[in-house]
């Protein structure tokens, strides 16, 4: 099959704000794109969104990939208007300092900076220490509470200001939040490839899952509500191909060499070795990585309905920063292996291993 990237609908997906929890407008883009393409789509009261192809068809498989990223919620706002936050989702605190921020409310999209004393004011002995998230606060240009409070309310959120941009001359792509954006747009991709030709035996479940930064949480809802029968997963991983990554505990895993599939107790051996043969029959690259309990991933929110799951990676540098870096050629083959796999199944497939 012959299928590329849409860059246009990735850009505006990865800009789009969506840090845990506070989802929505990331999703009505993706509703409002496959809109035309499925047979039904819908939401749930947690935020998920669902998009279906064959929804009469008891067979079901379900594909996921989380729409939230890593960000920070607003908790004080003090008398000099400098916004204080917490976390939301895992962060290396080294990597914050400095960092350009959009704090997003109902009050429209504010530019900020993540401020901290300056290393010429610090003793020697700070200089050493890690940074304290709670010292940590955002500047948004005002000079008092009452200035920040027409911008800003408690309970808004930030996430880094860092946009979509092409790196190199090998495919890649550089953007802040392409954990998980990327995962959420292969499942709509994959979904506008099979409304092409809909002559397939299941009926496919597309979910861009909520609050996978903290917890599994939107998978979790989406995999009950669903019951399927084979479940995939899409999320970064990392790729070993910069330095001091080490390969004996990530894998040998590189930009552009393919798609990540994972092999391991929260993966259905049956589902695993139907992937590698696709990717092997149908000249499609793809690297594997071991991974030796739980994934962390949706993968294990839909394995424990008791569905035959898998989890396909898409190789990432420097993960949860400010510039995540990908090879769209690794989009274009997962998509590829995904749709070849769909139209593979039939009848008899059960997945059961034994």
């Amino acid at each position: 099959m012959s299928y590329h990237v849409n860059e246009a609908f990735l850009k505006k997906l990865v800009t789009t704000p969506r840090a845990t929890g506070y989802e929505l407008t990331a999703q009505q883009g993706i509703k409002q794109y496959l809109k035309k393409y499925v047979d039904k789509l819908y939401a749930d009261r947690i935020g998920n969104l669902y998009a279906v192809i064959n929804p009469e068809n008891p067979f079901k498989i379900m594909l996921a990939g989380h729409i939230d990223q890593i960000g920070f919620q607003i908790t004080h706002i003090d008398k000099n208007g400098y916004l204080w936050f917490l976390p939301l989702g895992g962060f290396d605190v080294t990597t914050l300092p400095g960092k350009r921020v959009k704090v997003n409310g109902g009050k429209g999209v504010i530019p900020g900076v993540i401020g901290k004393k300056a290393i010429h004011l610090m003793k020697p002995e700070e200089r050493k220490k890690v940074p304290e998230m709670e010292k940590l606060f955002i500047d948004i240009g005002c000079i008092t509470k009452e200035e920040a409070e027409e911008k800003v309310d408690i309970g808004d959120f930030a996430v880094f200001d860092y946009g979509f941009q092409k790196l190199g001359n090998h495919n890649f792509a550089v953007a802040a939040g392409f954990d998980d954006a990327i995962g959420a747009f292969i499942v709509a991709e994959i979904m506008t490839e099979l409304a092409k030709d809909k002559d397939f035996y299941a009926g496919v479940y597309g979910v861009s899952t909520v609050q996978e930064e903290i917890g599994l949480r939107g998978a979790t809802v989406a995999a009950r509500e669903i019951k399927p029968q084979v479940g995939i997963a899409f999320d970064v991983g990392h790729a070993a191909d910069s330095p001091e990554v080490k390969k004996k505990l990530v894998g040998d895993t590189k930009l552009g060499k393919g798609p990540i599939i994972v092999r391991g107790p929260n993966i259905n051996p049956v589902l695993y070795k139907r992937l590698i043969d696709i990717a092997e029959n149908n000249n499609i690259p793809y690297q594997k990585i071991a991974w030796h309990r739980g994934t962390g991933t949706d993968a294990n929110a839909i394995q424990l309905t008791g569905a035959a799951t898998a989890l396909i990676s898409i190789p990432n540098r420097y993960m949860h920063t400010a510039s995540e870096v990908i090879c769209l050629d690794d989009v274009e083959n997962i998509v590829k292996l995904n749709v070849e796999f769909i139209r593979s199944v039939i009848e008899e497939d059960t997945f059961i291993p034994i």
